[in-house]
């Protein structure tokens, strides 16, 4: 194995952006929850980073990435980071083992984290840390094998995945709609408002967000070359796309542009373009941003006529946009970009969106069916939802025995619908 330095150096410096979201992602959470429930939200996406890590080093990364059974698992070559100097099975790496499995660890990380989006203002905070060892261990590592790997089934049918559409953003979607049902809906929703608390917060999340973004796409090309170049501006013109998207709809249908759509529309963005990053060229990441915040925001509207609550709309925002960008990559690939994508308009015909929309309806039904056992038998056996009293007293002083703010505060803005 050839072990390139500078390709080595971007992929720990990726590593180290992919982390850095799901602090972003806290406060990005934090910000849109009511002031009494802040601390909780930063607690849970805190805790799931080392609850995450340490799983991953354990049993999920082997589980993932190490040879493979059948088409669909890992052995267990890998657990512990055994033999962690040996080559990813499948993979023609010119960095690390250890460096890739790092980077995979935050992957993994950072989707867990989304969760908590889901089940805000009522999760229990042991419950969930349960629940997301246990999701990364039954739900990820599979899914990522079966798409990341060369050699699981959905690679070999030819699944185009360049930074995670299926097993990051439509896997968190599917999954944040079942825990959601198996939680119930907050105490009061949908007639009591629960406005976020704090806009600025939730803005300072999404520009840490946006920023670590570059690390998980343009280091999902695992070297420090044009591949990476063209998937970094790819990712940031879809933000711009699905930032303007999401307020000129909001404009034109309530008369405002609201601070919280315009950071909603880039991340939703900054979702759809993540399988297509590497596949894509500029024009057609903007076209992708564009769709995704029409996308998202029409999906946020729906969830009310569908009566789920989704307290910050992963279903939505990561879900969904996540379809958008996997069908995408079916359209829009090109050869030009990336020799292994060939879409519709590079004349391949539909032959590679019919296998995108394959994964598509396998990741939902995969992640919604798995987690959604997952979350009952969590539910039924230790709990995973506070009593009435403690989610009306708010989580941070009834579990955490802290308060975020002195005084207490409350917002008064809500997305436009």
């Amino acid at each position: 194995m050839h072990i390139d330095s500078g390709d080595t150096a971007w992929l720990l410096v990726s590593t180290a952006l992919v982390l850095f979201m799901t602090p972003g992602l806290a406060f990005f959470y934090g910000g849109m929850v009511r002031s009494k429930h802040v601390l909780s939200m930063l607690a849970q996406n805190f805790a799931v980073i080392a609850v995450v890590s340490i799983v991953w080093m354990i049993a999920a990364y082997t589980l993932a990435f190490s040879k493979d059974v059948g088409g669909v698992i890992g052995n267990l070559h890998l657990a512990g980071f055994a033999d962690a100097h040996a080559d990813v099975p499948g993979l023609h790496l010119h960095v690390p083992p250890l460096a890739f499995a790092a980077f995979q660890m935050m992957f993994a990380v950072i989707t867990a984290a989304l969760l908590t989006g889901a089940g805000a203002d009522r999760m229990r905070f042991g419950g969930f840390l349960v629940f997301a060892g246990l999701w990364v261990l039954v739900v990820y590592a599979p899914l990522a094998h079966w798409v990341f790997t060369p050699h699981g089934w959905l690679a070999q049918l030819g699944l185009r995945d360049f930074a995670g559409g299926t097993v990051v953003e439509i896997n968190a979607g599917a999954s944040a709609l079942a825990l959601a049902l198996v939680l119930g809906a907050r105490r009061g929703w949908p007639h009591e408002a629960m406005p976020p608390h704090s806009l600025p917060l939730t803005l300072l999340g999404a520009g840490i967000l946006w920023f670590g973004w570059f690390g998980f796409n343009a280091g999902s090309a695992l070297a420090s070359g044009d591949l990476a170049a063209q998937a970094l501006i790819g990712t940031h013109l879809a933000a711009c796309g699905g930032l303007l998207s999401w307020i000129a709809i909001e404009w034109k249908t309530t008369g405002h542009a609201t601070t919280l759509g315009a950071a909603s529309g880039a991340i939703a963005g900054l979702v759809a373009i993540t399988p297509a990053a590497g596949y894509v060229n500029s024009v057609a990441a903007v076209a992708i941003g564009l769709a995704a915040g029409g996308a998202g925001l029409a999906a946020i509207r729906l969830k009310f006529r569908l009566g789920y609550d989704d307290s910050l709309d992963v279903v939505g925002v990561h879900g969904v946009c996540g379809v958008v960008g996997t069908l995408a990559v079916g359209i829009f690939a090109t050869r030009s970009v990336n020799p292994n994508g060939r879409g519709l308009i590079d004349g391949a015909g539909v032959h590679l969106l019919g296998v995108q929309a394959l994964g598509v309806l396998v990741a939902v039904v995969w992640a919604f069916t798995a987690t959604g056992v997952i979350a009952f038998l969590v539910h039924k056996t230790i709990g995973l939802r506070v009593v009435r009293d403690v989610e009306l007293q708010g989580l941070d002083m009834a579990v955490h025995a802290e308060t975020a703010y002195e005084h207490g505060a409350a917002g008064t803005a809500t997305r436009a619908l």
